[in-house]
């Protein structure tokens, strides 16, 4: 058996988030869990701000077990490769820059895996009360068993097989010496990487009490461009392995084409049609009403009926761009938005 200096390794890749990660390497430091059971390693992506120096000067001041490591601009799967192989942990744990961890979320894995020896294991994202408005309209949607929750594994309710994702994440080191590291796919890649772990035979688990406060995007046009693209990625996960398709992945793009329809028909036959659009805006102020109430934050209101419908149509719109190109015409894989991605 291999000998390890750590039972965790996490795993951070990032590129211009000095700010976040800064916040995210603070909450490291109160994990409840032994510092001799985890090292933390971060690979700089060819960052243009002070990202790097920043954690130089956090070394400096020998903060928890933390590495440093650098690359050119390659993306955050070519960085997350190159922290496993200077990680020393049974178990590499993903998270991403901007996020920040609960103080027990290395404990809850801990106790998971002391319980079964498994491939590998994720937990949800979620909120913190100071987060903006428009982060928790967002984290309502992507977590809503109406919206995508049971297809991400964040309902109870789960309608597809549960796929790891990269936020939040870990596989065992001896998994990857047998399945390769990331692929080179710029959205999906933790899907992919995750359909290969399952691949094995071995089982993989979620632990519920391993969370971590997930900022995402801050602004409805950059949300629009990241579902856009993960409706797209799915079909490019299709391509790749068959098993990465099922039929509540078409659910989006069936309610966008869907929607567009009851709209076109509510303009040319009011009477009949009107009422169905009238009741989709009645569901939405629902959610938002929902949302105050699981929030605490009247403020969430205006945004998750945008949200919702932003993550369904942009969700939708990727997917069915992507099913035309590359099913019906059989194009190569494309990503979607690559130009000003994040701006």
């Amino acid at each position: 058996m291999p000998s390890y200096e750590f039972l965790f390794s996490v795993i951070i890749p990032t590129f211009n988030r000095s700010a976040e990660i800064k916040e995210l390497l603070n909450s490291l430091t109160y994990q409840t869990i032994s510092e001799k059971d985890f090292e933390i390693i971060v690979v700089d992506d060819g960052s243009t701000d002070n990202t790097f120096e920043l954690i130089e000067t956090l070394q400096k001041e020998n903060v928890i077990n933390l590495k440093l490591v650098k690359q050119d601009h390659k993306g955050p799967g070519e960085a997350r490769n190159l922290g496993m192989k200077t990680a020393k942990g049974k178990y590499f744990i993903f998270i991403d820059s901007d996020c920040i961890a609960d103080k027990n979320w290395l404990t809850a894995y801990k106790k998971a895996v002391e319980n079964i020896d498994v491939a590998g294991f994720g937990g949800p994202d979620s909120v913190l009360p100071d987060f903006l408005p428009i982060q928790k309209a967002i984290d309502y949607s992507m977590t809503s068993f109406i919206t995508t929750g049971g297809i991400r594994g964040h309902s109870k309710k789960k309608i597809s097989k549960y796929y790891p994702r990269s936020f939040n994440m870990g596989v065992r080191a001896d998994i990857v010496e047998k399945i390769g590291g990331m692929g080179k796919l710029r959205h999906g890649q933790d899907i992919e990487f995750s359909n290969r772990i399952l691949s094995t035979g071995e089982p993989i688990i979620k632990v519920e009490d391993a969370i971590v406060y997930h900022k995402r995007r801050i602004s409805i046009k950059k949300f629009f461009k990241q579902v856009y693209n993960w409706g797209v990625a799915r079909i490019n996960l299709y391509k790749i392995d068959e098993k990465m398709l099922e039929l509540v992945h078409f659910f989006p793009a069936l309610g966008t084409l869907l929607s567009f329809t009851v709209i076109l028909l509510a303009f040319i036959f009011p009477n009949i049609f009107l009422p169905f659009v009238y009741i989709g805006i009645a569901i939405l102020l629902l959610m938002a009403l929902h949302g105050i109430i699981k929030y605490k934050d009247v403020k969430v209101f205006p945004y998750i009926p945008i949200i919702v419908v932003t993550q369904i149509l942009g969700y939708g719109l990727g997917f069915i761009n992507a099913f035309i190109q590359r099913i019906i015409f059989g194009k190569n894989e494309f990503t979607g938005f690559v130009r000003n991605y994040y701006k």
